[in-house]
């Protein structure tokens, strides 16, 4: 048996050997936060195992002190076990059999309670983890809305979503992942509305984790659960927003909750999920509608802009008269492939920089790229203006992506195009862009097509991704997900 592994024996009946045990195998004695606290209740002695910081001491002593006034108020009985156990104030109380049961459980925040000579542990949900409140998330924000987040403990996430969703059939299946790290790890799904063939897959694949520990959490899951290796586009869509989640669960989607992780993984994603944002519903459908094109515009740009102007920098002849400013107005030593390459990397540079750098010192530090950096760099001809404005725009158009992961992976496409533009000219943009969309028509994840509904065409619900329905038009729930139940709403109402 390997040495991080726990042991299946029942709890000894003797404390002392339980306690050398913890000694021994857990670190009692050895770490300072690993503890046991040791009273008598009628003759009988009884230990607290618990770990500090993840235990709220209020309850603990509450605890104690009801069950040390039982010497003063309870007859001498060999029940014992029964009366403490009948008499601990507190709504979760489970009993475990097993050392690696009750281990397990103290190690993740609980509290054992054993009496003397009964092969039982009494396991009490006293949990305080350590972390912030729920708030907006940084990258969903909306200008109306609600203004709570998912958050690091998975406690209040389930908490988040089920207070959107109040229906006896809201399911979260919580289990441990990790033989070492032990992270509590949550599937929700509403029972029938999600498909149970998919709900049984997933938990398949998070039981067949087998590691050590996924202490990077929601992306770890998700590299098990998908086998995603060098695919850059993300295979399910994340979000930090309750509502977010509430929604695609009542669409059939199933949600995957990792303790430790402000994100929420919802499967299966297509690439349209992860072009949507809560923006467009916080708005009326018109509006929403144009919220969404212009993000549509906006990722396309990110994607297709800097190659096709290098095309007609290479291939002015492909420009129509009107539009034969379009290229560099004047010549440089530095080729132009290079110049892009540069700039467009460059901004990954501040991205970054901007991420290590503290608060106080980010806009200056802006001020320094944009100012001295873009402009002497024009000024000394390193760039001609014309590669800043649309590798600018690009950029913008990378910002204004909902998803991170979807941005990224776009990038790298987007290079990948420019190589293939100054390798090959035209017939490579055009080798390349359907080299692009062939790529992305055979990603599947968890056995849906990534671009549904345009690969495979669906017209309707094509129709609901260009513009935003209202919600009593949408009566139908995608059938992406293939729901058990297809009506959201009576279908005539």
């Amino acid at each position: 048996m390997a040495e991080a592994d726990l042991t299946k024996e029942p709890i000894p009946k003797s404390l002392d050997d339980l306690e050398d045990f913890y000694k021994k195998r857990v670190g009692l004695g050895t770490s300072f936060d690993i503890g046991v606290r040791k009273i008598t209740v009628l003759k009988k002695n009884v230990h607290f195992y618990y770990v500090n910081g993840l235990s709220d001491t209020s309850f603990i002593i509450e605890i104690l002190e009801y069950l040390v006034t039982l010497n003063d108020t309870e007859r001498l009985s060999t029940k014992v076990y029964d009366i403490v156990k009948n008499r601990i104030v507190h709504q979760q109380v489970q009993i475990v059999k097993t050392i690696d049961e009750m281990v397990i459980q103290v190690l993740s925040g609980l509290i054992g309670i054993v009496v003397e000579g009964v092969g039982e542990a009494i396991i009490v949900d006293v949990r305080n983890y350590p972390g912030r409140q729920p708030q907006e998330p940084d990258t969903e924000k909306v200008v109306r809305g609600s203004r709570d987040g998912y958050v690091e403990n998975i406690i209040l996430n389930t908490a988040l979503t089920r207070r959107r969703i109040r229906d006896e059939r809201l399911r979260f299946e919580i289990m441990k992942v990790g033989k070492r790290s032990k992270t509590d790890v949550a599937i929700g799904y509403i029972d029938g509305v999600a498909n149970l063939d998919l709900v049984e897959t997933i938990k398949k694949d998070l039981k067949a984790i087998d590691v050590d520990g996924i202490t990077m959490a929601d992306k770890t899951v998700e590299e098990f659960i998908l086998k995603q290796k060098y695919n850059p586009y993300p295979l399910v869509r994340y979000t930090e927003r309750a509502d977010v989640g509430a929604v695609h669960l009542l669409e059939g989607h199933v949600l995957i909750f990792v303790d430790t992780s402000p994100s929420v993984m919802i499967t299966p994603a297509t690439f349209f999920h992860h072009s949507q944002h809560a923006e467009e519903y916080r708005n009326a459908p018109a509006v929403g509608t144009f919220v969404r094109w212009i993000r549509y515009i906006g990722i396309i740009a990110s994607v297709f802009l800097l190659p096709l102007w290098y095309l007609f920098v290479v291939e002015p002849s492909l420009l129509p008269h009107k539009l034969e400013f379009i290229g560099p107005n004047k010549h440089t030593h530095i080729p132009m492939i290079v110049q892009i390459f540069i700039a467009d990397i460059g901004i990954d540079f501040l991205r970054i920089a901007a991420i290590h750098t503290p608060t106080p010192l980010a806009t200056a530090m802006g001020l320094i790229a944009a100012v001295l950096i873009g402009q002497i760099a024009i000024d000394v001809g390193l760039f001609v203006p014309e590669v800043i404005l649309y590798v600018a725009v690009a950029a913008i158009g990378t910002f204004a992506t909902p998803s991170y992961e979807l941005s990224v992976a776009n990038k790298i496409v987007r290079l990948f195009l420019l190589l293939c533009v100054a390798f090959f000219k035209v017939p490579g943009f055009m080798i390349g862009s359907t080299l692009f969309i062939l790529f992305l028509a055979n990603v599947r994840t968890l056995n849906a097509p990534y671009l549904w509904p345009f690969l495979p065409f669906n017209p309707q619900a094509f129709v609901q991704i260009l513009i935003r329905r209202t919600v009593p038009g949408s009566a139908v729930r995608p059938s992406i997900v293939q729901p058990r139940d297809r009506f959201r709403q009576p279908p005539n109402s």
